[in-house]
């Protein structure tokens, strides 16, 4: 991997990151309305999942990979 991919995997991850703690913020103030959007509540925590992944991803290609 070339130092351009790796910046662009790091910024790619921080953006990722910041919209997971967004979206864990806006999911948390949701439920705690009188009467939760249960459909927009599903919407958010797939979405959540789905940044979960890529974030996973795009770490496992930061780290090298150390055969020992």
């Amino acid at each position: 991997m070339t130092d351009d991919d790796d910046r662009e995997f790091k910024a790619e991850l921080m953006r990722l990151q910041q919209e997971h703690r967004d979206l864990d913020a806006a999911i948390a103030a949701l439920q705690l309305s009188p009467a939760p959007d249960v459909l927009q509540l599903q919407r958010l925590k797939k979405r959540k999942l789905q940044l979960r992944d890529r974030i996973a991803f795009i770490e496992d290609q930061i780290t090298p990979d150390i055969i020992a």
